[in-house]
């Protein structure tokens, strides 16, 4: 069975989850709390946090389970 990656977004960043190679080390929870959950669903509330620490946490994940990239802002003319 196939556990398919996740995806989190908000106005700045989408972070994406895959489950399959997350060593559970827990840093994220830990950390920022705010933003990562081990217990409430959705996990990851990125409502809750600012990009920039959200950032600095994913860059930190010791399996890279957690990653992000930088959504584009269209711009009206």
């Amino acid at each position: 069975m196939e556990i398919a990656s996740k995806k989190f977004s908000n106005k700045d960043i989408t972070v994406t989850y895959d489950p399959c190679i997350c060593s559970l080390s827990g840093k994220c929870a830990k950390e920022l709390s705010h933003v990562f959950s081990n217990s409430i669903i959705p996990w990851i509330n990125l409502d809750d946090g600012k990009t920039e620490d959200v950032i600095k946490q994913i860059e930190k994940c010791p399996s890279g389970a957690l990653q992000y990239h930088k959504n584009h802002h269209k711009h009206a003319v």
